[in-house]
Parts: structure tokens; sequence; C-alpha cells
């Protein structure tokens, strides 16, 4: 393994790219592919629904109708592919939303699934209501304490663990290759929400993990303009199989204008990444000391609970993410959220503006996240004008 979060300089992609060149570097070009007619740089955007027979009735170009498959899709899939080093390729989705419930949809009634007790909320809520519809039981459990995650699980009848690292929105980390080894020992597969974290600072296939999803929407596309899921797969067997099918069945693939927005997007994706990261690492180590800030959660400081496993698996950064526990309590945290000019309160996270959320407010009762909490999501703003407008902001909602 790597230095713990050295910068990485991967050629291996397991898709067949060419060696000898970073990732980095093949997300920048799109993995250097040329359009052949006009030999352009960019490749088109393919738009049509449906594509001629051959006269034999079969479809020599491998396109038959824009439901199951599309090109310009398959152009941004190579790219996540390898990003993720998916050896099964991957797959994109209409929403994050529709990319995770494909994977549970691939489950059989009477399986038993294990699920962090920190994750994405409306996913969280959809396991709630709708998984015992479909004959699918789950436990709920800490994910980052190995002990409980291992307790949890049911040797025989587990058949998927699924994590979220760094967890939204309390940003803790799950030791993502013990808890591959906790689930295959058991039986069960790994799936990782690794939409905080981004292939740039984390490959989860890498660490045993079996699947790997993000919320497109998020970093990934990073310009608050395309609503994208992404699935990624280590192995091509029956599982992602019965995953292809159900986004077939189901239409719930990505559009190709999405899809060429996406890839847009990816080009510059490790640029955006690192730029985020360090603002969010510095806003970490400022607001800590502010005066009006009881607590700062974010992975990258020294005294987090998840910095050492954080260190182990994240390179390049500890991401985008912090959320900060506002003195005042959740009144507190509202007037803050309200004061502020730059950031912006929104729902969302990943983009180059920044946001500002309360979430308990968001999620309501039931919800793990404190009440006098805020999520920060950093864009690429000047950091010392983001630090200055929460500053001000905090300083207004005390009275100061």
């Amino acid at each position: 393994m790597s230095e713990p979060n050295a910068p990485q300089g991967d050629t291996d992609t397991g898709t067949g790219t060419p060696a000898g060149f970073s990732r980095r570097s093949l997300a920048a070009q799109a993995m250097g592919r040329i359009e052949q007619e006009t030999r352009a740089v960019v490749m088109p955007l393919h738009l049509s629904t449906t594509f001629i027979r051959d006269p034999d009735n079969g479809y020599s170009s491998g396109y038959c109708y824009a439901r199951p498959d599309n090109a310009t899709v398959r152009e941004a899939e190579a790219v996540l592919a390898m990003l993720e080093n998916a050896r099964a390729g991957a797959l994109l989705f209409g929403s994050g939303m529709a990319a995770a419930t494909a994977v549970f949809g691939a489950l059989e009634p009477g399986d038993h699934v294990v699920a962090g007790t920190v994750m994405y909320w409306a996913l969280k809520r959809w396991l709630r209501e709708e998984a015992p519809r479909r004959g699918l039981t789950l436990t709920f459990v800490d994910t980052d304490d190995l002990e409980a995650l291992r307790a949890a699980i049911e040797p025989g009848r587990t058949k998927l663990v699924w994590i979220e690292t760094p967890g939204n929105p309390l940003w803790t980390v799950t030791d993502i290759a013990a808890a591959a080894e906790i689930a295959h020992a058991a039986g069960a597969r790994l799936a990782v929400d690794s939409t905080a974290a981004s292939p740039v600072h984390t490959r989860p296939l890498d660490l045993g993990a079996d699947i790997v999803m993000h919320s497109g929407t998020k970093i990934l596309n990073g310009h608050s303009d395309v609503v994208a899921g992404v699935l990624a797969g280590a192995q091509a067997d029956a599982f992602w199989e019965r995953i292809r099918g159900i986004r077939a069945g189901s239409g719930g693939i990505l559009g190709p204008f999405e899809a060429y927005l996406l890839m847009r997007s990816l080009r510059t994706l490790h640029l955006r990444a690192a730029a985020q990261s360090a603002g969010a690492l510095r806003l970490a180590e400022r607001l800590r000391l502010h005066p009006h800030v009881s607590h700062v959660l974010y992975p990258g400081l020294p005294d987090d609970p998840g910095h050492a496993v954080a260190r182990r698996q994240m390179q390049d950064g500890f991401g985008f993410m912090l959320s900060i526990r506002v003195a005042g309590g959740e009144a507190g945290a509202i007037a803050t959220a309200a004061r502020v000019r730059l950031w912006k309160r929104a729902t969302s996270l990943g983009g180059v503006e920044s946001l500002i959320e309360h979430r308990a407010s968001v999620e309501g009762p039931g919800s793990p996240c404190p009440p006098d909490l805020l999520r920060l999501s950093t864009g690429i703003e000047d950091t010392q004008d983001l630090f200055g407008d929460l500053d001000q902001a905090l300083r207004g909602a005390h009275g100061d």
C-alpha cells in the first residue's frame, strides 16, 4: 500500500487503457479518444434513440435502442470505470438514488442487509419504507465500529453490507478493507457509497469492496447542473448483471446530454477535488478555534476519531465536506445560516459554489444529526472569503 495520504501515480487502470499514464492524465483527456471523422478531441453527443438494423437483422454497431445503452453514456462510463479501477465497468443512472436502489433491487426476498446509521438520509428513509415491502430485512449499525458491524451480520443470511464513508453529515470514517473482510467472511457483498470522497481520494474496489456508488450529481459533475448516479463493479458476476438488467428494464439510464456534461466535468475532477479538499482543511483548522463553534467534524483534523483510518484509505486530501456544531444550539445554527452572504443556503454538495445547510431541519425526526449542526460543502472560492463570511455570520448570530 502507498504511503498514507500520498499522491498517487497509478498506471494500471484495469480497463484496457494505455499503461504508463496516471488516472489524472487519462481523465483530463477523457481516455484520449479522438472522433475519427473530424479528428475532434471532444467526442460528439449522440442523441439518437434508435439505430439501423443490418440486412441480416443484426446490429453490428452494437446499438439497438437508447433505453439500455447509448454511445455518449458509454464514453463517460469508461472514464468512471478507469477512475475506480472497476474491472466489471461502470453503469450510469438517472440519479444517485436510482443507482443505489438498483443494488438493493438485485437482492432476493428474504435477504438481510446491514447498513450504516450515518448515511445519506434519503436512501436511509427509502430503506426503512420500501425495502421491507420487497422482502428485505435491515439492521442499521455504526459501521465505523467494526465489532458492532461484525455482530450485526448474520452469516449465510446477510447478503449485502452497505457503508458510506465519510458518512454524511457527521463525516464518520469506516475502514473499507476491514469491512470487506468482515462481509466476505460471512458470504456477503460490500457496497460503498463514496460520494463524499470521490475516486480522487478513495478507490473502494482497490480496498476490497465489490461495488462503489456515487451520486454523480455531486463532485463528479461539480457544477450543480446534472443529476446522475454511478455504480462501478469489481467483478462482472451474476449479481452485477442483475443490476444491469434492472437499469435496462426500468429505464434508469442517464440521458446522453447529461452524460456529455458529466464527461466535461470529469476532465477537471482532479483539479476541483484538490482545491476543494485543501479549502475544506483550511476552513476546518480555522473554525475549530472559533469562539462560536463548539466542534468541527472533518476527518482531516488529527484529533478526529476517523483520522487514522482516513490517512490509510484516502489519498491527496480528506474531501470537501465538513460540518460544524454551533455554540448556542439549534437557534444559533439556524441564525448563522441565515446571515451568510457568500455561502449559498441550498441542498446538495460538491459543486464549485460553497453550500451551507441546517441538516436537522431537512432530515427531521429520527435523524442522527445534532440540531446545532451546519453542513458545509466547500467550493472553489477564495478560502479567506469563505471563512470571513462564516465568521461574520457566527458573530452576528451571537450578537457580537
